[in-house]
């Protein structure tokens, strides 16, 4: 029994030792401080931390966390924007239309644009803009050759790896200075005219923080998305379409349609031939009679 008395009166001890070393601690972590700089001290300190330069108070501190952004899993790799054109002959227009429709959406993609070329006297053919995961885009090019003849596929890459990172950077240097300006501006020091001047400034940091946010937003997209445009076209008929005549029958239909032409063109013409030409006979037959008259004198 007394055993067990000295180990709780020992337990007892630390426990109370403990709780003296924390209650010291907090007292002497929680002094007031009342050292809060001026207002037009902060805004030269802040535009220099938003010209890149680093506050002599922040040397010290603990980095802040860069945005979701710079985390995300391609940033890690090479982050590429990659697009890409294709030329596919096929037998009928239609049935390759649907099938370019189910490579997209086998591929955990989409169609963004389409146009078709239908016209009596044009090449059918038809362009749709497939936009699918950026890890399945070799699969999907390597998908084209069940469609039909593959005439070329043209792929670019633009490496935007390093634009990201520094926007990212740039958009973490901005959220910092906009966290000291809310400080500054919470704490209403100086003049009515330095307030107004935190807040313009702050204006402006917002505005930059947005437009860098939009920007990382656009470069995520473009790059977990790649773009292919396929463009299938019916085979060129060599002699004319089917049930047409061919060329020799083509000819000869233009041949009748410049004689109906030129038959409707007489007919036109003939409102002043007609006229003119019943003037000139009644003048031959006019001067024919007169020269009779004479010479039966």
């Amino acid at each position: 029994m007394s055993v067990t008395f000295r180990r709780a009166m020992l337990g007892a001890l630390v426990l109370l030792v403990a709780c003296g070393t924390g209650a010291s601690d907090k007292e002497i972590a929680s002094p007031e401080r009342n050292d809060a700089p001026a207002a037009p001290a902060v805004m030269s300190e802040a535009r220099g931390f938003a010209n890149g330069g680093v506050a002599a108070d922040e040397v010290s501190a603990a980095p802040a966390q860069l945005p979701d952004a710079s985390r995300d899993p391609m940033a890690s790799g090479p982050m590429l924007i990659r697009t890409g054109q294709a030329s596919v002959e096929i037998d009928s227009l239609e049935p390759a239309i649907v099938a370019v429709r189910r490579m997209a959406q086998q591929f955990g993609g989409y169609i963004s644009n389409s146009q078709s070329q239908l016209g009596a006297n044009q090449l059918r053919s038809a362009t749709l803009e497939l936009k699918v995961p950026a890890d399945r885009f070799d699969a999907l090019v390597n998908g084209l050759t069940p469609l039909g003849r593959v005439e070329f596929v043209n792929v670019s890459a633009q490496d935007v790896g390093e634009e990201f990172t520094d926007v990212t950077a740039r958009a973490a240097n901005s959220r910092r200075l906009e966290q000291r300006l809310i400080e500054l501006l919470a704490s209403r020091t100086g003049k009515l005219s330095d307030v107004l001047e935190i807040e313009r400034e702050l204006a402006r940091v917002r505005e930059e923080i947005e437009r860098m946010e939009g920007r990382l937003r656009y470069l995520k997209a473009h790059a977990s998305m790649s773009t292919l445009s396929i463009t299938v076209h019916e085979k060129a008929p060599l002699v004319g379409e089917v049930g047409s005549g061919g060329v020799i029958g083509e000819a000869f239909r233009q041949a009748w349609r410049n004689f109906v032409h030129f038959i409707a063109g007489a007919i036109a013409s003939s409102g002043v031939f007609v006229p003119l030409g019943a003037l000139v006979l009644g003048a031959i037959w006019l001067v024919r009679r007169m020269w009779k008259g004479r010479r039966a004198q």
